[in-house]
């Protein structure tokens, strides 16, 4: 990743956005008068739409999720661009959804390149213009992305208020979208970092409502949430909550499912962890280096990060020859 053009895109975004278009100078009614300008206005934003939602779809099925960079950094700067020369009101609403839309996929693609500060800067402009556009959905998921930070950190009391301000949000947003059971399913995960088992199980039952929704209830973009992680989320909260066998049950079922390379690292890692919870060397081998593996081959942050959370709990295992291997592999993963 070219972390200096990042930078600099997200300074010129912070300006931009500060900046309120010159509606007071402007007659738009006859700004507006030329038909065909309008329709050609609406079909460059439509392009761009279009454009985004490609990118989705290509950093979701890249392996190696820094693949879709350059291309997303190619159109943050056309839609900046364009963000500053607007001058009709919707037409920079717009922009600045897209605007959004976009900075959500550059802070995920910076989060799984362990690039924390990078991703929150772009949640954080992201957010910004969210409600610029005034678009109370796309406003919660990007809070929603910001507070996973501080789940990846541990800092579960830190996390809580923005998920808190997250769900407030999405209960202004759309009732036909899922964006209030996934914020609810992140909360989850932080009530049960901080012990609070009866709190975890009234957001998880909360977060299950999803499967009450007609389709299409998200957008396969920065809105993914369909129930389908509810399994691994579970897992990996009764794994915080030192329920191991909770978590094995739970995570081996969500196993067996249809899972991208990355999710499939991170639920190995987890199943990891119960073993050496249960004290069992054997799984913690066993389902350690099928994550490793994972991680070695999608060079994904998330599934490092998550076996690095591993390490401090191998010690009990020293005097085994395997886990010692899988300790050092995975202390290997950082200089790769």
């Amino acid at each position: 990743m070219n972390r200096r053009e990042l930078l600099r895109l997200l300074a010129v975004a912070g300006a931009t956005l500060a900046v309120p278009p010159a509606s007071a100078s402007v007659d738009w009614d006859r700004a507006t008068e030329p038909i065909k300008g309008a329709v050609a206005g609406k079909a460059a934003l439509a392009e761009l739409s279009d454009l985004n939602t490609h990118l989705w779809q290509l950093y979701t099925s890249a392996s190696s999720k820094s693949a879709a960079y350059p291309l997303v950094r190619n159109q943050l700067s056309v839609l900046m661009d364009n963000l500053g020369k607007a001058k009709r009101p919707d037409e920079r609403r717009e922009l600045a959804r897209l605007v959004a839309d976009l900075f959500q996929l550059a802070g995920e693609i910076s989060f799984d390149a362990s690039k924390y500060t990078d991703a929150a800067q772009c949640y954080t402009l992201s957010a910004t213009a969210s409600k610029e556009a005034d678009d109370f959905d796309l406003w919660a998921c990007a809070m929603t992305r910001h507070a996973f930070l501080g789940l990846y950190g541990h800092e579960y009391s830190r996390a809580l208020p923005m998920l808190q301000i997250a769900g407030n949000l999405a209960r202004n947003g759309s009732r036909s979208l899922s964006t209030r059971y996934w914020v609810s399913c992140v909360e989850a995960q932080a009530l049960a970092g901080l012990g609070d088992v009866a709190g975890f199980e009234r957001a998880m039952g909360y977060a299950e409502g999803v499967h009450e929704l007609s389709a299409p209830h998200n957008n396969g973009g920065w809105l993914r949430f369909d129930g389908s992680r509810i399994a691994e989320e579970r897992g990996a909260s009764y794994v915080s909550l030192k329920l191991p066998d909770r978590a094995e049950a739970t995570l081996t079922a969500a196993l067996q499912t249809a899972l991208s390379a990355r999710r499939r690292g991170c639920v190995l890692s987890d199943l990891a962890m119960t073993g050496a919870q249960c004290g069992d060397a054997a799984r913690v081998v066993s389902y350690g280096n099928a994550a490793l593996e994972m991680a070695q081959r999608t060079r994904s942050g998330v599934i490092a990060q998550k076996l690095r959370t591993l390490q401090p709990h191998l010690a009990p295992f020293a005097s085994v020859r395997d886990v010692r291997h899988l300790n050092a592999e995975i202390s290997a993963l950082a200089n790769r």
